[in-house]
């Protein structure tokens, strides 16, 4: 949550600001971080991270923090063990088969 008393409050646009351009260099559109606000973004392990705002009035604001921690959140951590990717449904499905195989071929 954000913390006023701590952080000091930026507009939405102003936070636009602060995000690097994307493709074509592009700066970013206002939508990006109110989509980041109401539905998220998928971090490596696949939980969904939302960027901490608050409602002052009619307005949406965040911070500079805030918008670390929502960066340093997405950020796969390089530096630790590489953990695991998540199965897709095909490849789940395949390894049900072939332990399906196995059970039966010991009939178990």
């Amino acid at each position: 949550m954000l913390d006023l008393t701590a952080e000091t409050p930026i507009s939405l646009a102003a936070a636009t600001k602060l995000i690097p351009p994307g493709r074509n260099g592009k700066r970013c559109h206002l939508s990006t971080p109110l989509r980041w606000i109401f539905k998220g973004a998928k971090a490596p392990d696949g939980t969904l991270v939302k960027l901490e705002a608050i409602r002052l009035g009619g307005r949406w604001m965040t911070s500079r923090e805030a918008l670390q921690r929502f960066a340093e959140r997405l950020t796969p951590r390089l530096d630790d063990d590489p953990a695991l990717a998540p199965r897709t449904n095909t490849r789940r499905q395949r390894a049900s088969e072939r332990a399906a195989a196995d059970l039966e071929r010991l009939g178990v």
